[in-house]
């Protein structure tokens, strides 16, 4: 749960790198808490809760891919790539999959390397 606040408190932040298990503890808590809403909609017929969460987490979830694709070494405008019927998001897939580089890039230094806050 600590991962998915951590990408929560840093809404925003667009620079720096996220490691695979950020990204990816990010986007479990995501669908479980999507389906509960979802489920909790349909009992009281109304999607309201599901869309207000999704508006809400926008942001967040567009920063933490960005951070992911820095990790890997490339621009987050590759998300764009996403938009590319078919192929594209198999393409991101591959990329938020792919392991980080492990020395320093231009985003900054390897996030596996530094301390983790408790």
């Amino acid at each position: 749960m600590s991962w998915y606040l951590n990408v929560l408190k840093n809404y925003a932040g667009f620079s720096g790198r996220a490691r695979r298990k950020e990204y990816w503890m990010f986007a479990l808590f995501n669908v479980i808490i999507a389906g509960v809403l979802l489920g909790i909609g349909a009992a009281i017929d109304t999607q309201i809760p599901y869309i207000i969460y999704i508006l809400a987490v926008i942001i967040p979830s567009l920063a933490v891919v960005v951070r992911r694709l820095h990790d890997t070494g490339r621009s987050g405008w590759w998300f764009l790539i996403s938009f590319v019927p078919l192929v594209g998001g198999i393409i991101l897939l591959v990329f938020m999959c792919s392991e980080g580089t492990h020395e320093a890039n231009e985003y900054g230094a390897n996030p596996k390397l530094a301390p983790q806050a408790v």
